[in-house]
Formats: C-alpha cells, sequence, structure tokens
C-alpha cells in the first residue's frame, strides 16, 4: 500500500486559484482603495481650510463602502466566497470609483459657476 492518499479535503472547493485572478483582484483592490484616498483627501483640503462639514462627511460615507469591499475582497482571496460573488466584487468596486468621481466632482465644485446669478 502506497502512501499516495488522496484527501477530497485537501482540494480547494472551487478549482485552483488563478495566478492572474489575484493578481486582478489585488489591482482593483488597490485602484479603489487609492482613488478612495484621494477622495478622502481632497475632503480635507479643497476648497479651503477648515474643510466643509458636507465634504467630509461625503468622504466618510465613501470610505465605509470601500470598507465593506475590502473586506468582500479579502473573504474571496481566503476562500470564504464563492467564485459567482466575484462579479459582484467588480461591480462595487466600479461603482465605489464612480462615486469617488462625483464626489470629487463636488469637492473640487466642477461645473458650479460662482458670482453670478
Amino acid at each position: 500500500m502506497s502512501g499516495n492518499y488522496d484527501d477530497p479535503a485537501e482540494k480547494p472547493l472551487f478549482g485552483d486559484p488563478q495566478p492572474r485572478d489575484r493578481v486582478f483582484n489585488l489591482v482593483v483592490g488597490i485602484l479603489t482603495s487609492i482613488v478612495v484616498l484621494i477622495t478622502l483627501i481632497s475632503a480635507f483640503v479643497f476648497p479651503q481650510w477648515p474643510p466643509n462639514g458636507i465634504n467630509v462627511f461625503f468622504a466618510v460615507v465613501i470610505v465605509m463602502i470601500c470598507s465593506s469591499n475590502l473586506l468582500l475582497i479579502l473573504w474571496y482571496r481566503q476562500g470564504d466566497l464563492e467564485p459567482r460573488f466575484r462579479r459582484m466584487i467588480f461591480y462595487n468596486a466600479f461603482t465605489v470609483i464612480l462615486l469617488c468621481v462625483c464626489g470629487n466632482l463636488y469637492i473640487h465644485q466642477v461645473g458650479v459657476k460662482s458670482g453670478g446669478k
């Protein structure tokens, strides 16, 4: 009898993770975090000091949404989530980035005419 016993519990539940998938997940998480960090810094710095409370509130809400998405990415990488949640993670990251774009446009007052009626 040989010692080559294959225990089904030793096999990954959803197959072996591909290095390409791991890198892509990492890039999405880092990119989203950088955009959120830029929005958070902009909320405190622009348009002037002291910061506008509504800008800070908006940025904090974005950070909270991003943190939940980063937690989903962590759980996915640990294998606690099924592969079908991968699309939801990417969707959430995309919506967080769009929310940051809207937040930055609002914070930097793009499209607001100053001094007019």
